[in-house]
């Protein structure tokens, strides 16, 4: 079981995260590492948990989404954490959507504003 864990600076390095989120995350719950004395260790449970915490900050989710959808898994399992997440999933993507909208809007105004000014430049 030994080889299977890692230490906190190859979590850190292997996740490219700081010791401070890290140790965040764990204060939060979102991780629980093995501890020998002041040493965390990482299994192969900690690790998977990192890799969907981190893709779920990318795709734009809070910490505490996060933490309740890992949370469902122990206390409803599977089923009930994908009905969840697709729930989650919806909704992130209309955020996204109503993003990409706004900054299509913005791109084309600026766009515009810049080829007026342009032309002005010409006459």
């Amino acid at each position: 079981m030994a080889d299977e864990l890692i230490s906190f600076k190859d979590m850190c390095a292997r996740f490219d995260v700081t010791p401070r989120t890290l140790r965040y995350y764990e204060y939060i719950e979102l991780l629980s590492p093995v501890k020998d004395g002041r040493a965390r260790f990482y299994g192969p449970r900690e690790i998977a948990r990192m890799t969907l915490i981190l893709r779920g900050r990318r795709f734009g989710f809070s910490l505490e989404e996060i933490r309740q959808w890992l949370l469902l898994y122990a206390q409803k399992g599977t089923r009930e954490q994908y009905q969840v997440w697709i729930e989650l999933a919806n909704r992130q993507l209309a955020e996204l959507e109503r993003q990409r909208s706004e900054l299509d809007a913005t791109i084309a105004d600026l766009t515009a504003l810049r080829d007026r000014t342009a032309e002005s430049l010409k006459v």
